[in-house]
């Protein structure tokens, strides 16, 4: 869970209708509130990241062995293997579903909490499920788009489901401080992660707009399993209509 989020989820509740600066028609119906998002984004990626969340990730790395960084990352990652099954059981998704299981009673204890991952050995997917993404399965939109500031792009589906996580076992019992680290080891990964495509964002024409429009695929990538239908739009629909009668028309 991102701890700052809910209190900005309540908050952009109460912005939503009357935030945005922009004419209706120049609105991004997923981004109503663009103007505080951009001024979040500025400071999460100009400063927030620039002075803090690159340079200790990166300290991070210099530093810890990577023997140790693997163990820790893979114990973090390991907690959430619950609250995967749950979520995999919801979608229906057996299988995946066991394989969360096994993942997290082999890793538990041949794996010594986690810092090993024997489960790979048996070709089990460390893939993990969200309640956010079991809510898209369902149908319910992404909401409006957020920028959590310091921590990045999100949606009020993804808060949501985040904020449910939150109350699985073994996540509900854990301490606040052994949380907060936790969730720093993930977030320091996902940093160092991040740099392969740092150059993408900077060079692009709106990074703001860039990082937006990659996270609504990403959302839509995973609610799908990594094959999302195509989508084709009113006027390319009717394009493709008037297309195929025409073609019909020519066989006939």
């Amino acid at each position: 869970m991102k701890f700052p989020a809910l209190f900005y989820t309540v908050f952009l509740s109460v912005v939503l209708s009357g935030c945005s600066s922009l004419p209706k028609d120049q609105q991004d119906p997923k981004d109503p509130v663009e103007p505080l998002n951009r001024a979040s984004w500025t400071f999460t990626w100009d400063y927030a990241d620039k002075y803090v969340l690159k340079p200790v990730s990166e300290t991070y790395v210099e530093y810890t062995p990577t023997f140790l960084r693997t163990g820790l990352h893979n114990m973090a990652l390991n907690l959430n293997e619950p609250s995967s099954f749950i979520n995999n059981l919801l979608q229906g998704k057996f299988t995946d579903a066991g394989k969360s299981a096994g993942r997290f009673l082999l890793n538990s204890t041949i794996g010594l909490f986690g810092f090993f991952d024997p489960a790979s050995d048996f070709e089990w997917s460390g893939t993990q499920e969200e309640f956010g993404e079991v809510l898209g399965v369902y149908g319910v939109g992404d909401g409006p788009y957020i920028v959590i500031p310091g921590l990045g792009p999100s949606s009020v589906r993804e808060e949501v489901g985040d904020f449910v996580d939150r109350y699985y076992w073994p996540l509900a019992v854990i301490d606040f401080w052994p949380n907060i680290v936790r969730s720093a080891i993930i977030g320091m990964e996902a940093r160092v992660a991040l740099s392969e495509q740092e150059q993408l964002i900077n060079q692009s024409v709106d990074p703001y707009e860039f990082v937006k429009n990659a996270y609504f695929q990403n959302m839509r990538y995973k609610v799908f399993d990594g094959a999302p239908p195509i989508e084709v739009n009113d006027a390319e629909e009717e394009e493709l209509d008037a297309y195929l009668d025409e073609f019909e028309e020519e066989i006939d």
